[in-house]
């Protein structure tokens, strides 16, 4: 198996039903919901909140939820909730409640962590990945594929209308939830040695915070496509 091509970066946000939240220096003290303990968007806020200064463990209260719909259920019945979610569900929240708002970017919080790297990394939520046999006996097929997803990610993001109509035909999300959500989702196409590099420093992270989240070690050269 190899990964060809990095199809999202960070769609999680900080939302708050107030005006608390403006830095993640404000997430102190606080209670949060999240969902899914043990996998990746947890391992994603550890390394976010660790290294602004603050310990997880000790410095707030994460209120762990088994799905991102009982982080949006929880914010309905809190007047004063805060919760770290994801695009649609931050939409969905937002479409419920007017006055949830999104306080804080955890992509573009990953991004300002990055700065002062010497190998930045990425906020990887999503990529796209084929057999190693089929990518070998189809070389062209696999090319003509990442040319015609480019020009795909192009289109979503440049004609939010009719993608969002295209993902309530096909029952994914409501129209009108997709419509709000797309600008948000941060749909990309990096391939090549770029998505070799954000990659690596991702999968180092979770790596650093729970080795078997990646498989106990790091996968080697081959596990990137690099047509």
């Amino acid at each position: 198996m190899q990964v060809i091509v990095v199809s999202t970066l960070g769609m999680m946000y900080v939302v708050e039903n107030g005006e608390t939240i403006d830095s993640i220096e404000d997430l102190r003290g606080k209670t949060i919901y999240a969902g899914f303990k043990g996998k990746s968007p947890e391992y994603d806020l550890n390394y976010i909140l660790k290294a602004n200064g603050i310990d997880p463990e000790k410095d707030l209260t994460i209120e762990w939820k088994s799905e991102h719909t009982e982080s949006v259920a929880a914010m309905a019945a809190n007047n004063n909730a805060i919760a770290v979610l994801p695009q649609p569900f931050v939409t969905t929240a937002q479409m419920a409640n007017e006055n949830i708002r999104i306080a804080l970017d955890l992509n573009h919080e990953w991004e300002k962590l990055q700065e002062s790297s010497g190998n930045p990394s990425a906020l990887i939520t999503g990529v796209v990945v084929a057999r190693t046999e089929f990518i070998m006996q189809n070389p062209e097929a696999i090319s003509d594929f990442l040319d015609r997803y480019a020009a795909s990610v192009e289109f979503a993001n440049n004609n939010i209308d009719e993608t969002a109509a295209l993902v309530g035909k096909y029952e994914i999300f409501p129209a009108t939830v997709a419509q709000r959500a797309i600008p948000y989702c941060n749909i990309t196409f990096i391939e090549g040695e770029n998505m070799k590099e954000k990659l690596i420093g991702y999968l180092g992270v979770l790596l650093e915070q729970n080795p078997q989240s990646v498989g106990g070690a790091l996968p080697n050269d081959e596990f990137y496509f690099i047509r």
